[in-house]
Order: structure tokens, then C-alpha cells, then sequence
């Protein structure tokens, strides 16, 4: 069927606001709407092309999310040579390479552009009537793989050139590269969920670029700056390779902000000392600088050597590796629990420091590259990251250095260590009582959705644990006035509020206090299905795995953390003191009178007489299960003042809606009261 104009003309203006909000994000660095925004704006266009097939461009932003997967990269003949580029070492190097130069053109006057090596990918991206038509990988500088689809994903390459004035057909070549904090993110990823991560960025985004399913590409933040041309009509080019960077600017292509001119082999080296000094800051991993002539008549009287140009040079940083020995392997016990083998080493200077420790991630990581104490290692370092083990050269190590193995129990508090199903991560279970994890377990316990402890933030839980005041949960409850008040800007007042807080929060619920004691992969749903099923501590503390996995949504992996957890003897003394403190919670009702059981409820929008926790409250107390989204299995969706899209999407289900005078005639229908 054909597009009616309203359609065509609204996908024409989304296309256009999109890439205008994708430069102020990945170019200009300012963007003037939420992610959320920009997200409506995508499904907008999305839906459009969707019910309108031709609409769907091949310049249209919606290419970025993924096209599916093929079955291998066609190639690409480069028509131009992508060539390499020499390497200089020292500053010798390039006093040579500029005298060369200057021999050569017959003068000293020599312009560079200067600019940082970026270590990432090379790409060829060709252009016809604005239109990105193809994108290449360098290959081995004639024949390239095919990515025009993978590279349709990276947001700061335009699919529709701006302005006016480019070329008919024309060849950009740059550098695709992801970012360190995309990387660092990325690479945690992958450790939390069992995968291998990426030595470096440039490997990750070499791998994500590469992916036979444009769809994980899009999933990868890779970014793009471009650095020169291939194939260009003559005629159409300026006189310097700096006026055909402005050039490209302006049509929307990224150009690293880095760029300079400079004159001479003074410049040259000034801009790499600067460069060195600042290359820790950058938000993308560099591994030196590049120096190419400006004028483009001069390049062309130069020409190239059969692997590389004569009018540009790669000057390289100094190396980031080293080789040392592992003394030792140590096992720390981060404040989630965590445990992380370090690598004691030999001391030995890399990239500009004397490294004595390197992370070695996990059991897994170390499983893989083989690494035991003994071992003669690789060690990178690259600016404020914290040091890690590359690779072992098991060549070297001692015949009877054993296989490394983490160890059963934690090293700061003695319990159980354990890893859940598919997780490379080892954690220690005694998060009540391990010291490595007391910050973490009191402000997880003192949240809003646990005991509501109002008034004990992160800071003052700092100061309490610094004074050695607390040491466990149990021991916020000792805390008196007159302690308090002797603490560092807390006055009388303060300390009252906050030990009447601690009083108010002896009375809660079982689901709260279970949530509260931080029991791995136990949230607020699953303490609410053990409180409903075992409606007695005791009972709980003493179930089975088996047991445990009749409750509901509790699957094995979660049946053995709870059954772990009230294993240690440590964690049980800690519950023994909070309830000898006098935290305490309601008699269960009688089986019988739970008339809300096996009901799912959802509330949105502002309720007049109580809040939406008070609500959710009562609710579970009569067997409710709450939910935060709407599904063909909600029973009923409460709804208060302004509510948001969940009432739309409960009349399009036909689940049935109740405001807050229906919601006080079901509580008391099931018997609540407003008062009780």
C-alpha cells in the first residue's frame, strides 16, 4: 500500500530531529533531551517504518539498532590503496623523518597536522549523494570485509551527510574505537557473567565491529573520528588536508578535537610531549601520535614507499607492559562480598609507576591464563587503572608450581564462600557478620525498603563504623543519645531523631527483615514468597534446599544461598541479637485468612490516605502479590491521582480498575480496616 503524505512528512521530521539529537550527543557532547525522549522519538519512527515498509531508508536512524545476522562478510576492493603507516620511536625518528622531507620539497617551511593515534579499527566508509552506501575494514590494504551494515550502528557516523556542497561519490577513512569507560563496562559484563573479557579496547571494539549480527554491534557503544580520504574527486579537494578536516566537520563527520597544526619538527615534538602527559585523561586509549604533512600538493609530490606514505608517521609511546614475578596470590574481600585474587609481584616499572600488586579478576581468569605463584608474567599498566596480569609465560615457571585454587571460606570472617550458577564471582556468605562487608550489609539493612531507618546515610554509617561503635546490624540497636551526640556534627537533636527512627523500625514485618538481612539474589518478591510460605523465622532457618525450592520463584540457585546464609553460625548470632534488641513483627494470620492469596495487584498514580508502601503493605499482608508492571496476570491495578501508562496498558488487557475508595472496599471486603 502506498505511504499517505502525513506519514511520509512525520518520518521525514523524525529522521532529522533524531540525527540532530544523535550530534548533540556523540559530537558536541551537549544533549538537549532525556534518554527517554530520544527513546519515544526511535519507537515513534520505528512503529512508522514498520506499518510503512518503505519508509524504511537506508539513511533512516532505525538502521542503528541491528540489521539480522548473515553468514559472513562479503569484501570490498579498495579502488585506492588503504596503506600503513611507519613507526618512530624516538625523537631522532622524527628529526629524520621531517629532514627528509624538507630534502625531498626543497624547503624547511613544513606544515604538519597532528593528531592522536587512536587504537581501535580502520574503516573506509563511502558516500554517494550524502548517503552512506558502504562501509569497509582495512583488511590487508586492497580487499577489506564488508561491515556496511555492522557500521550503520555506530551513532556518530552520519547516514545522511549535512549541509551542502560534498562530493557526488567520495571515500572517508577513519578510526573506529570504543571508549574506555565502554569498555570498562562492557568487559564487567562479561566477567559477571562468565565470559571472557577483551584484553584491550581496541580488541573489543575490533570484535564488536566484526560480529556477523549487526544486532550485538548495536548493543557495543563503539565510536568513529575520521582521519583522511581514500577515493576523492580532484577537483573537489581543498589545499589542505586541516581545510578538508573543517570540511568534513561540517557535513556532520566526527573529527577528533585533538587536531591541530603545527610547524616544524619543534611542533611535532612539543604537541607528543603534551599529548604524553595528557594521555592518561583522554576518554579513549591512544598509543602514540601521528604526523602528516598539511599541504596536499606536497603529499602528492612525495607519494608513498610500497607499505606506507613518505608524508606521514606514526610516533609511538612508550611501552605500558613489563615482565616480573608473581610472589604470592591473596585473596581480598570486597565490600559486596566479593572475593578477588590479587597477584603479589616482583617490583618492576611500567608505564611510569612500580607496580607491586595486579588484579587477577576471578577464579575463572586465572583458570585461563594459567597463572601460579612462580610464574613469569606480563604486566600492563595504563594510567590510573588498576594494574592487571596479561599473560603468564609458562615457558619459564618452576617445575613445581602448582595450579592455583581459591579457597572454600572467606579469609576475613571464615564462611562459606560461594559462587551462584554461571557466575565466575566467589562471595564470601556471612554478609552479616564479615567486617569487609559491614558497610554495605547496614546501609542495605537501614534502606528505604528494608527497616526504613530514616536519617542513617551513608556518611554517618562511615563515622559509626570508624569510631568502632558498630560492627554488625544488631549493634545499630545499642546506639544511645549521648553516644551519638559526641560524634563530629551531630548534635542532641539529631542523635534523638535518629535513635526514635531505630525504635520505629524494631516493628516491621517478616518480609522486610528478611529482605533487610541481604541475603544473595533475595529481594523484595522473594522475601514476601518465603514469608507467606513458611509464616515463622524458625521454620524458615531450619528448611532444606528442597524446601526451599517449593516456595515460588525460588529456583535451586536461590535455595542455596538461603540455605547457606542460615548455615553460618555467625549470621544466626546477629539475628539472635536483633530480636533480643526487640526487632519484632506481627503474628501471622491464620492460613484461613488470607483471602487476598494467589492475586496480583499493581498501584500507580498518588493515593490521598496512605502512601503507596502503606498500601503495598496491607496488601501483602492479606496474601497479595505486588507487582511494579502491568501483565495479562494482574488481577486488579489500583489507581490514585496522575496515574502513568500502567492505566492504559490495564484497559487495553481488560484488567480490571480500582480507585482508592474501591481499593478501601476490597481491604475490607478481605477484612482490613483503614484503622488496622
Amino acid at each position: 500500500m502506498s505511504t499517505p503524505e502525513p506519514a511520509r512528512r512525520r518520518a521525514a521530521q523524525l529522521r532529522e530531529q533524531i540525527e540532530y539529537h544523535n550530534r548533540r550527543y556523540y559530537q558536541l557532547d551537549s544533549p538537549l533531551i532525556s534518554d527517554a525522549e530520544y527513546d519515544a522519538l526511535m519507537q515513534e519512527l520505528l512503529a512508522l517504518e514498520r506499518q510503512y515498509p518503505e519508509l524504511a531508508t537506508p539513511d533512516s536512524p532505525t538502521q542503528r539498532v541491528g540489521a539480522p545476522p548473515v553468514k559472513a562478510f562479503g569484501t570490498v576492493r579498495h579502488e585506492i590503496p588503504m596503506l600503513s603507516l611507519d613507526n618512530a620511536f624516538a625523537d631522532q625518528d622524527v628529526v629524520d623523518f621531517a629532514r627528509r622531507i624538507a630534502q625531498r620539497l626543497g624547503h624547511h617551511d613544513l606544515a604538519f597536522v597532528v593528531e592522536p593515534k587512536l587504537d581501535g579499527l580502520a574503516v573506509s566508509l563511502f558516500y554517494e549523494g550524502g548517503v552512506l552506501t558502504c562501509g569497509a575494514t582495512r583488511g590487508d590494504g586492497h580487499t577489506g570485509e564488508d561491515i556496511t551494515r555492522n557500521v550503520r550502528t555506530i551513532r556518530p557516523i552520519p547516514l545522511r551527510l549535512q549541509g551542502t556542497g560534498w562530493p557526488e561519490r567520495f571515500e572517508v577513512r577513519g578510526e573506529v574505537f570504543m571508549a574506555k569507560r565502554e569498555f570498562q563496562a562492557l568487559n564487567a559484563w562479561a566477567l559477571d557473567h562468565g565470559e571472557k573479557p577483551f584484553a584491550n579496547p581496541r580488541n573489543a571494539a575490533a570484535g564488536s565491529l566484526r560480529q556477523l549480527d549487526p544486532r550485538i554491534t548495536a548493543t557495543r557503544r563503539l565510536d568513529f573520528y575520521c582521519y583522511g580520504y581514500g577515493l576523492y574527486p580532484d577537483q573537489d579537494l581543498p589545499e589542505t588536508q586541516s581545510a578538508l578536516m573543517d570540511q568534513f566537520r561540517s557535513w556532520g563527520l566526527p573529527v577528533n578535537p585533538e587536531l591541530r597544526v603545527v610547524t616544524g619538527v619543534d611542533g611535532c615534538l612539543a604537541y607528543y610531549r603534551d599529548l604524553l602527559a595528557r594521555r592518561h585523561a583522554l576518554p579513549y586509549e591512544i598509543d602514540g601520535v601521528v604526523y602528516k604533512l598539511d599541504r596536499l600538493a606536497e603529499r602528492s609530490a612525495l607519494g608513498s614507499a610500497a607499505r606506507a606514505p613518505r608524508w606521514a608517521l606514526a610516533h609511538k609511546f612508550p611501552a605500558e607492559e613489563a615482565t616480573t614475578r608473581v610472589l604470592a596470590i591473596e585473596v581480598q574481600v570486597g565490600r559486596t562480598g566479593a572475593l578477588t585474587p590479587v597477584a603479589r609481584l616482583e617490583p618492576v616499572f611500567v608505564g611510569g609507576a612500580t607496580i607491586t600488586n595486579a588484579t587477577l579478576h576471578n577464579a575463572d581468569e586465572i583458570r585461563r591464563k594459567d597463572i601460579r605463584v612462580g610464574d613469569t608474567v606480563i604486566v600492563r599498566r595504563a594510567g590510573d587503572v588498576i594494574p592487571e596480569v596479561v599473560k603468564s609465560l609458562p615457558e619459564l615457571r618452576p617445575a613445581t608450581a602448582p595450579p592455583f585454587e581459591m579457597p572454600k571460606h572467606c579469609p576475613v570472617c571464615g564462611a562459606e564462600a560461594e559462587a551462584a550458577d554461571g557466575e565466575a564471582i566467589i562471595r564470601c556468605s556471612g554478609g552479616l557478620y564479615c567486617p569487609a562487608q559491614h558497610r554495605e550489609a547496614i546501609k542495605h539493612f537501614a534502606s528505604r525498603r528494608a527497616m526504613d531507618i530514616d536519617g542513617l546515610g551513608d556518611k554517618l554509617v562511615d563515622r559509626l563504623l570508624e569510631q568502632g561503635l558498630i560492627k554488625t546490624v544488631a549493634d545499630l540497636y545499642r546506639l544511645t543519645v549521648e553516644r551519638l551526640a559526641e560524634l563530629d556534627r551531630m548534635g542532641p537533636k539529631s542523635a534523638q531523631n535518629l535513635v526514635g527512627a531505630l525504635e520505629k523500625s524494631k516493628h516491621t514485618t517478616l518480609a522486610r527483615f528478611l529482605y533487610a538481612l541481604g541475603i544473595r539474589e533475595v529481594g523484595e518478591v522473594t522475601a514476601q514468597a518465603l514469608a507467606r510460605h513458611f509464616r515463622h523465622l524458625d521454620r524458615l532457618q531450619a528448611a532444606t534446599e528442597e524446601e526451599l525450592q517449593a516456595v515460588p520463584d525460588v529456583g535451586p540457585s536461590v535455595a542455596r544461598h538461603i540455605h547457606t546464609f542460615f548455615r553460618q553460625a555467625h549470621n544466626r548470632e546477629v539475628i539472635q541479637a536483633l530480636l533480643a534488641a526487640g526487632v519484632h513483627w506481627d503474628p501471622p494470620p491464620p492460613a484461613a485468612a488470607l483471602p487476598l492469596e494467589g492475586k496480583t495487584l499493581v498501584i500507580t498514580g498518588t493515593l490521598e490516605s496512605l502512601t503507596r508502601e502503606e498500601a503495598k503493605a496491607r496488601l501483602e499482608a492479606l496474601g497479595a502479590k505486588v507487582t511494579n508492571s502491568v501483565s495479562k496476570h494482574t488481577d486488579y491495578l489500583i489507581v490514585g491521582a496522575d496515574p502513568g501508562s500502567k492505566l492504559a496498558k490495564a484497559q487495553a488487557l481488560g484488567v480490571e480498575i480500582v480507585d482508592e475508595e474501591g481499593f478501601w472496599r476490597l481491604l475490607a471486603g478481605a477484612g482490613a480496616s483503614k484503622s488496622g
